[in-house]
């Protein structure tokens, strides 16, 4: 059993930057694509970016291409997702999960998922 722990979450005014951390428990978490969600207030939860289990190319949701990166430190068992240039809409609760392919996580399927943390853009 894969466990996923974010952190990095908080409040920040727009056009901040935040880097969210999620730590996996397991030491073959190098096999895993990993992926970042979020789930705002009333909202269905929505994929933002996936990373393969050995880096490289990456995918992003159109609304945050170019403001958000993600990337991964194998050797830490931990996968990032830096925001730049935060807006109120990017308002939600941030999960990270885990799965064996970045197809499944993009239509939100994952084998793993975090307990999520807090993102607030203040305007």
């Amino acid at each position: 059993q894969v466990q996923l722990v974010e952190s990095g979450g908080g409040l920040v005014q727009a056009g901040g930057s935040l880097r969210l951390s999620c730590a996996a428990s397991e030491g073959i978490f190098s096999i895993y694509v990993m992926g970042w969600f979020r789930q705002a207030p009333g909202k269905e939860r929505e994929f933002i970016a996936a990373i393969p289990s050995s880096g490289g190319a990456t995918g992003y949701a159109d609304s945050v291409k170019g403001r958000f990166t993600i990337s991964r430190d194998n050797s830490k068992n931990t996968v990032y997702l830096q925001m730049n240039g935060l807006k109120p809409e990017d308002t939600a609760v941030y999960y990270c999960a885990a799965d064996g392919t970045i197809s499944r996580l993009r239509i939100g399927i994952a084998n793993y998922w975090g307990q999520g943390t807090q993102v607030t853009v203040s305007s």
